[in-house]
């Protein structure tokens, strides 16, 4: 690969894009598929090959640098970061080449770090969390992200777990790492991702200068592990989810291809946070795939004003984020944005209330296609271009996998009976799945039943193959014999104008055993009237809206609902409250 010259890390002013457009959106805006004709031939289209030696640095993005240079890839970068300053980063693939081959260089160099070490990253959107990601592929260095809110106690346990033996951070968490470095008798190596220098680390910016962009990418087998995602479970300590590189490398294809629906001339906007696997899935792998643009926008905090004119700024024809924030962005003003460039919309991380969807269409002529997968695997269902979207559905299955709904011994249950959502494992693995919680098998034993690997979550496959969301297992509500999915309570109480957004868990009854409890957040023309009054308004119409068992028989008014990082209602936190369980 030859030299680039002088291609640098600094930030230039944007000016080109026009901003605040004046829009009236009309009308419903369909795509049709780019790479396929409908799910019947996704199911017949999708044929992945397995090879002995698999690396995505070498076998995916050098082979589009190699395009860019011939002339057959389209002037889209492959990369693209803009900021609140309207400060921005490009690079093509060839650019990302050079950069990630000097801090291979660096890892691999002045790190001394061998294949299957393990490199432990926490930093926010910055593009040098990009290069990580490819500097350890090309070295054959195992991936550990961790999301910026993680505490002293957290990266502890992280490092200790893992053993690993470098870190990469910036300046606000590299007091925390120091603070526990001397209890971690792996880590021999801190970097600092910093404009200024601190004791007794390596500075990021100073080693990747010095280095060569001369590197030659380690050969490593399909599956030999890549990265190691740490995953919460409502008990126990997280767990260290493993996936190889092929699992994500190659099984992301059925994302970016078909779900995404992305080729090299899409620019994809997806917000997870990057101490998240869907960060990795929609910001890494299934774009770079196609060979589209990877678009962020470092923001602080969620601001659906920097989002919405975000969107209507820049040519981003494929946006993907939480429902949390979709619900956030429809409760904006949306009519003075312009949303022509944008074609397709995605989200993924929890269910989505229809109610937003169709706020969501209203205000830009588009649907909102649903995804549903883990961190343990790619994409397991979701609502692919040209089907048919049926509210509170999340879709078909994924042609990577064969998803049934099970009961507690894995037997397949008739269409219509509520059960465990399960892949089945037998005869053969997916090559796609996670290759185990490593350091614990047992946890790893407890997630395969019969023929089946269970997701933890309980569903419904209705008569057209369409899977319907009730919620976790730990989430079902059993109330007087009745088992109630706390999502179907949700999306009746978002349908009142009253309601912001809510979540619903079990609470203890005396004669019922459990109730049903609704935390909610009202919208601001309601926060001041009659709060006994609201309640039984609100109870009366979920009552109205579907089976009068499954009304909230508690309401409590809350200013906000507890969230992950990356936006997902943490109903776990307010059932322990209302259990007494800390």
């Amino acid at each position: 690969m030859r030299a680039i010259g002088k291609v640098s890390f600094q930030l230039k002013a944007l000016s080109i894009f026009p901003i605040n457009f004046k829009c009236q959106i009309r009308g419903h805006r369909v795509s049709p598929p780019q790479n396929f004709t409908g799910y019947e031939s996704i199911k017949q289209q999708y044929s992945p090959q397995i090879p002995e030696y698999f690396n995505f640095a070498e076998d995916v993005l050098d082979v589009w640098a190699e395009k860019e240079k011939k002339g057959e890839k389209g002037s889209n970068p492959a990369f693209w970061w803009v900021n609140d300053r309207k400060q921005e980063v490009r690079w093509s693939f060839e650019e990302l080449g050079f950069h990630s081959r000097r801090l291979a260089n660096v890892l691999s160099g002045a790190c001394g770090l061998n294949q299957q070490d393990r490199v432990f990253l926490v930093l926010p959107r910055v593009p040098e969390w990009w290069l990580v990601n490819v500097a350890c592929l090309r070295t054959g260095t195992v991936l550990l992200p961790g999301t910026s809110q993680l505490t002293a106690r957290d990266i502890l346990h992280r490092l200790q777990t893992s053993g690993a033996r470098c870190v990469i951070t910036d300046e606000s968490l590299a007091p925390l790492l120091d603070a526990v470095a001397s209890q971690c008798s792996s880590l021999q190596h801190k970097i600092l991702v910093s404009p200024t220098k601190r004791e007794g680390w390596k500075n990021f910016g100073d080693l990747v200068r010095n280095a060569s962009s001369d590197h030659e990418c380690v050969k490593t087998r399909s599956d030999d592990p890549m990265t190691i995602f740490f995953t919460s479970g409502t008990t126990g300590s997280p767990k260290m989810t493993q996936h190889s590189h092929s699992s994500y490398g190659i099984g992301l294809t059925v994302n970016g291809r078909y779900w995404l629906d992305l080729t090299e001339r899409d620019v994809l906007w997806n917000t997870s946070d990057t101490g998240w696997a869907k960060s990795a899935w929609s910001s890494v792998y299934a774009p770079w795939i196609q060979g589209a643009c990877v678009f962020i926008h470092h923001m602080p905090r969620f601001d659906s004003h920097t989002v919405l004119e975000t969107l209507s700024s820049y040519p981003i024809s494929t946006f993907c984020t939480a429902p949390t924030a979709y619900r956030m962005l429809v409760q904006e003003d949306m009519s003075s944005y312009n949303f022509s460039n944008l074609q397709h919309c995605l989200c993924a991380g929890e269910p989505i209330n229809p109610e937003v969807m169709e706020k969501w269409r209203s205000a830009t002529g588009l649907d909102i296609y649903e995804g549903y997968g883990q961190t343990e695997t790619v994409l397991i269902a979701g609502t692919f271009k040209g089907m048919k979207i049926k509210p509170g559905a999340f879709g078909k299955a994924s042609p990577e996998y064969d998803v049934q709904v099970v009961d507690e011994a894995g037997n397949v249950l008739p269409r219509g009976v509520e059960g465990n959502l399960g892949i089945r494992v037998k005869p053969h693995k997916p090559f796609s799945l996670f290759t185990e919680y490593t350091g614990d098998p047992d946890r790893t034993a407890e997630c395969y039943v019969g023929d089946f690997y269970l997701t933890g979550d309980r569903g419904v496959m209705d008569e057209d193959d369409y899977l319907w969301f009730v919620g976790r297992a730990d989430d079902v509500i059993l109330s007087a014999g009745y088992r109630i999915g706390p999502f179907e309570v949700e999306n009746a109480l978002i349908e009142h104008q009253a309601v912001a957004e809510s979540a619903v868990v079990s609470s203890p009854d005396p004669i019922r055993g459990e109730v049903v409890k609704a935390f909610v957040v009202l919208t601001a023309e309601y926060k001041s009237q009659d709060q006994d009054q609201l309640k039984k308004e609100l109870q009366m119409y979920v009552k109205k809206v579907t089976a009068p068992y499954k009304y909230p028989r508690k309401v409590e008014f809350v200013e906000q609902l507890p969230k992950t990082v990356s936006g997902k209602i943490r109903r776990v936190e307010l059932r322990n409250k209302e259990w007494g369980r800390s």
